[in-house]
Formats: structure tokens, sequence, C-alpha cells
């Protein structure tokens, strides 16, 4: 599956980034900064409602890159960032793996050939074994709420730490949507999951 997307889309390549520095310690004295990040990052989702109808409920407490970690020269009509949130700080090097949930977006017309959230897997997929990541199981349709979403599940072992990331993929508005997770056990992983939640479509 896949074999005709070979396209790399910018905003996959961040999410992989992002995984691969998710590695931190633990850091206590985010408490100020923290709090205020989680409240501009339900607005921001909300706002981003056109594209994916998605809202993310943040982590109290959870550090907010968004803004950071966008590309200035990225065309936004072409693939957006839409979150990027933290339990630690990405830049802090340390032992244990820090959480952390990115949501972006990307203009289907992209990838030539895709027609279903189904296609945009096998490139996901060639992409994350390449940044060291192992596929566990076949990826499989899932549901949040009322909304099907396609889901694939990865480890990466760092040393003693096993890092746990499960993508959910959606295709709306002719945009492939992707939700990753990132945590150090699958309790914590469903946890975030979890957190996610779709507006019901309204009746015409």
């Amino acid at each position: 599956m896949g074999t005709m997307l070979h396209r790399r889309g910018t905003q996959s390549l961040m999410i992989f980034a992002l995984a691969l520095r998710t590695l931190s310690p633990s850091v206590t004295a985010q408490e100020s900064s923290c709090s205020k990040a989680s409240a501009k990052t339900e607005q921001r989702i909300k706002a981003a409602r056109s594209r994916s109808d998605a809202a993310y409920k943040t982590p109290y407490g959870w550090v907010d890159r968004t803004q950071q970690m966008q590309d200035p020269e990225n065309d936004s009509s072409k693939s957006k960032l839409l979150l990027a949130v933290f339990e630690r700080p990405p830049e802090a090097v340390g032992d244990t793996i820090n959480s952390a949930v990115v949501i972006a977006a990307e203009s289907a017309s992209s990838y030539p050939g895709l027609k279903t959230a189904a296609d945009y897997i096998g490139p996901l997929t060639e992409l994350t074994t390449s940044k060291g990541f192992k596929v566990v199981g076949e990826p499989y349709e899932t549901s949040v709420g009322t909304t099907t979403l396609v889901r694939l599940d990865c480890t990466r072992e760092l040393g003693k730490l096993t890092m746990r990331q499960s993508s959910l993929v959606l295709l709306r508005n002719k945009f492939v949507v992707s939700f990753t997770f990132i945590a150090g056990s699958t309790d914590e992983l469903d946890e975030l999951i979890e957190k996610l939640s779709f507006d019901t479509p309204k009746s015409k």
C-alpha cells in the first residue's frame, strides 16, 4: 500500500523530528508559563476546526511549542502544524520519555494518488521505520466518537526506555490530518488519545 506515494510531507518530517527529541528529564519549574500555554492551545485548535473539526484537551501544565516549531517558509495552504505540546520542554536532555501530542494537516494534493486516509499509511510507515521505529501490528481503523480514523502503532527502543507512538489519520476537506501521540507506556498513550474529540456534524 502506498507504493505510488513517495512524497514525504514537511509536517510528517516535523512530527518524527519531534519524536526523536522527546527523551527529556523531569522539569518542575514550568507551572506558570505552561498553564497560560494550555489556554492558548485550546483557542488554536478551535480555530483549526474548519480543516479537522477536531478539539484536543491539552493536559494541565504541558508546554506549548506550536508557534516556535512553525516553519516561516512553509506554505500554510499546503501544510500546517496545528498543535505541538509536550509534557516537559523538548529541548531539555534527560533519561525519561517526554510525552507529546502533535497535530498536523497536509493538502492531499501533495500525495498524487491519495484517495483515502489508508493511502497515507504507506509513506507514513516508510518514514517511521527510517527513523528507527518498529511498526507494531497492522494499521487498522479506529473510532473517536463517530469519526473513523486509520491508526498506526510504533515503538522505538532508547536504551532501557521504550518510546511508544500512535498516529491517527483522517482525510477531511481535501486535507490529510494526522494526530500523533507519544508516551512512555501504553496506558499513558491511551489516556492522551482519549483527550481527542470531534464535533458532531450539523444536519442540513
